[in-house]
């Protein structure tokens, strides 16, 4: 009871354990597994989901050789990003995004990349911060489908467009508190970029798909330890077995999962909530249906919850 209370909790839906890991089975034991195939064969020549995930894992061509290269590729797709996404939203931010590597002093505990919001009042950009510790040791594969949740079309976006919504209260414009809605849309544009353009190569798309498996993963192995008894060894099996993710980070994450019940949930339901939304609002719509405009409505109250951004949509189809 305790566990489907957290559930509702961190994704503001009234669902259910059992609806949730029937949901992230289908998508990395079905779905995602013939994405992998279909673009593993053009980028490796195989479409083995196992010797796929080697590549990616393993791979020595696929790191980076310094970190030089990782500055270029994330800078590359950060340009491309804010080049592009007039032509997908109505509302942009003010403020701008710059690229800015983290200190050599938290770099060894910090992760891959993240995001810091603009001021309030204008006077600090967004930061999209980048991990150069032991380049060599880091995948090419990730950085674009990161960058694009981090930074534009993902967080920045979202943070810095509810930060310059002056005619909202502060609880909305600066909170995150509704991590379904936050992390929900952030996942959701790694998708979107590809819709945009944005990913240069399979690699970029393969690196995609992890990430997206890594999520669905979590739909599994949260509700796996806290509603079906599993034990903490078969949630990481679990997970290498679906997501080119390393082992050490899946330790990592399951002991975060063990830690912070039905949090990790959050980031799957959020984006398959929105995409929902879009494919419901463009049923309705037909030939009225803008994208950018539903990206407005999405983006443009605020941190919001998902019950609320729900509202939003069907008050803007009409229904």
């Amino acid at each position: 009871a305790l566990y489907e209370a957290l559930i509702g909790l961190h994704t503001g839906l009234d669902l259910t354990a059992d609806e949730l890991h029937e949901v992230g089975l289908h998508e990395v034991t079905e779905v995602l597994p013939a994405q992998y195939r279909a673009i593993g064969a053009r980028a490796f020549g195989t479409d083995d989901l196992a010797e796929i995930f080697r590549h990616l894992l393993e791979d020595p061509e696929l790191r980076y050789r310094d970190g030089d290269e990782i500055v270029a590729h994330a800078t590359a797709c950060l340009e491309a990003a804010a080049a592009a996404m007039g032509d997908w939203f109505g509302i942009l931010p003010e403020a701008p995004c710059v690229l800015t590597p983290i200190p050599d002093y938290l770099a060894p505990d910090a992760p891959a990349a993240y995001y810091t919001p603009p001021a309030p009042d204008g006077s600090r950009p967004g930061e999209y911060h980048i991990n150069l510790h032991e380049p060599t040791a880091k995948g090419r594969a990730e950085t674009a489908s990161i960058a694009f949740h981090e930074a534009i079309p993902g967080h920045h976006l979202q943070l810095a467009i509810a930060a310059e919504r002056a005619d909202l209260p502060a609880f909305r414009r600066l909170s995150w508190g509704h991590t379904a809605y936050v992390e929900g849309w952030a996942l959701y544009t790694e998708r979107l970029a590809d819709e945009m353009g944005l990913y240069e190569s399979d690699l970029d798309r393969l690196g995609m798909l992890a990430s997206d498996s890594w999520r669905a993963c979590r739909l599994v192995v949260d509700t796996g330890l806290h509603a079906m008894g599993w034990s903490r060894q078969e949630a990481i099996d679990f997970m290498v077995q679906h997501a080119p993710v390393g082992r050490d980070e899946i330790e990592t994450e399951v002991d975060r999962y063990i830690g912070m019940p039905g949090q990790a949930l959050a980031y799957k339901v959020g984006q398959r909530e929105i995409l929902r939304l879009r494919a419901e609002a463009e049923a309705r719509l037909g030939d009225r249906f803008s994208l950018p405009a539903f990206h407005d409505v999405v983006l443009g109250a605020a941190s919001i919850s998902l019950p609320v951004l729900a509202e939003r949509v069907e008050a803007w189809t009409g229904s």
